[in-house]
């Protein structure tokens, strides 16, 4: 149960003004959300951590309830500004596939503002997997060579269509294997996130990129990734853990990308715990 009632509002950033939540007392933990979401897809881990922490997620630029102009702007400042306009001086940075990527080039770009930094299924900004060829590469460079052509077409329910499979069934799985519900979640934050009305926000990328820099996060940093994730989701979360200075990871077994809402009270229990542990 949630230990109050959330304050919700909007924060200005350059261009624009940022949809957020926030609920709970005590050390902040800011939840980023995956490209392929919004922030709703973190209602079980608002409602559960916001018992022992004061939790904040957001719409990132282009999503959900967020607005923008049409410009260039920085992941990175846009949570700074979030972060000063809720009074938080520092936080655990909690990101799942794009937003973890941003979670990685935030805590890089703002050290001071982040105390942990936990990775879910994250991307690392300049890091170009290149896996050994092989049947299962080949399916999913047909996956996502046919995704780039169904955006071109805008052909936006087949592509939505392609990646729930991709992200939620995971691409080396039969089609359904996820849950009704988290499908059926994914399917409508796509479609509604690939037809929006506002500006086109172009992100600016962290220079340099993180890819050769992980040494330089200090803080304890926990990383977790789905077995029946991609080949390069898998070869990220390796990389992490072995270049982070205090990593530890965490595969999820019979799981694809959306590891939050597909194994909730796991992922809750195993991030408390890192929480109380770590921090």
């Amino acid at each position: 149960m949630v230990t109050n009632i959330p304050a919700i509002g909007f924060a200005p950033v350059f261009k624009g003004k940022l949809y957020y939540e926030v609920a709970g007392v005590g050390k902040p933990v800011l939840f980023i959300h995956a490209g392929v979401a919004d922030c709703t897809m973190w209602d079980d881990q608002f409602n559960f951590f916001s018992q022992f922490f004061r939790v904040i997620r957001y719409d990132a630029r282009g999503f959900g309830k967020s607005q923008t102009e049409i410009t260039e702007f920085s992941n990175r400042q846009d949570i700074i500004d979030l972060f000063n306009h809720l009074q938080v001086d520092k936080a655990c940075i909690i990101g799942i596939s794009r937003g973890g990527q941003i979670a990685i080039d935030f805590t890089l770009e703002h050290p001071e503002r982040a105390f942990a930094l936990i990775t879910v299924a994250p991307g690392i900004s300049g890091f170009e997997y290149q896996p050994e060829e092989s049947e299962e590469f080949r399916h999913e460079f047909e996956l996502f060579t046919r995704m780039d052509e169904l955006w071109e077409n805008k052909a936006f329910d087949e592509l939505a269509d392609l990646q729930v499979h991709v992200w939620a069934d995971g691409p080396s799985q039969p089609v359904g294997r996820a849950s009704p519900e988290v499908r059926d979640y994914m399917h409508k934050t796509i479609r509604a996130n690939l037809t929006r009305q506002d500006g086109v926000a172009t992100p600016l990328p962290l220079n340099p990129f993180a890819a050769n820099r992980l040494e330089e996060i200090k803080v304890p940093a926990l990383v977790m990734v789905g077995e029946y994730d991609t080949i390069n989701a898998l070869a990220v979360a390796d990389k992490l853990e072995k270049e982070l200075p205090k990593a530890r990871k965490f595969v999820f077994p019979g799981t694809a990308h959306m590891i939050p809402m597909e194994q909730g009270s796991r992922f809750n229990e195993i991030v408390l715990s890192f929480l109380q542990r770590e921090t």
